[in-house]
């Protein structure tokens, strides 16, 4: 006999439309029920600690401390407390620090109804629920201020697609020069190739395209 009851939801987000159209979705779906709303951070908390939902959505930027602030005060309360970042943008470096305040996942503002359910599910089962390729992403995440300004100019190099030897020639050094500092950008961002190094440079805004 499997639980039939439907997962409680708390939704907090300081956008009218966004918070409308996340109640009336979570309403349609029968594994779902809403369990209450908020527009701020601090309201968040104590609707959080007053409802006990089994989950909680909840945006980052918000007025009154921000989502960050309100996952570390409901994992502070509540130490297991299921928690959801919801996001427009995924490279927005407060999701990282919102996963490591406690969240156990960020859905993207986008993602379709399918995608939120499969992740409630998964986070009220106490799973983790990562976005597709976030799990890569933050395990290829190391602060950008470990990659030294020459070798950032040498990944933007690298990044479109110029050879050693034309790296060599337009910064004026040696092919071995740039060999060691391509050595040392590709372990400093955990990938293999200099096509992984490019994406993830991208990803996490360390070049820009121009």
């Amino acid at each position: 006999m499997i639980d039939e009851r439907p997962i409680s939801l708390l939704i907090a987000d300081d956008h009218p439309l966004i918070l409308a159209g996340l109640a009336a979705m979570i309403r349609e779906e029968p594994g779902l029920a809403l369990a209450g709303q908020a527009t701020d951070g601090p309201t968040a908390v104590e609707q959080y600690l007053r409802l006990r939902p089994d989950v909680m959505l909840i945006d980052l930027n918000m007025p009154g401390g921000g989502g960050v602030e309100a996952i570390r005060r409901v994992r502070a309360a509540v130490p297991d407390a299921r928690i959801v970042i919801l996001t427009t943008w995924e490279g927005d470096e407060d999701v990282h620090r919102g996963l490591l305040a406690g969240a156990s996942a960020y859905l993207l503002k986008q993602s379709t109804l399918d995608q939120v359910v499969h992740c409630v599910r998964q986070v009220a089962a106490n799973r983790r629920y990562l976005a597709p390729g976030l799990a890569e992403k933050l395990a290829a995440r190391v602060p950008a201020n470990r990659l030294s300004r020459r070798e950032l100019e040498i990944l933007a190099h690298l990044s479109s697609g110029l050879s050693n030897k034309m790296i060599a020639r337009t910064e004026n050094i040696g092919v071995g020069t740039v060999k060691y500092h391509v050595n040392n950008i590709l372990s400093k961002l955990n990938v293999s190739c200099r096509t992984e190094a490019a994406c993830v440079a991208l990803r996490r805004g360390l070049i820009h395209h121009h």
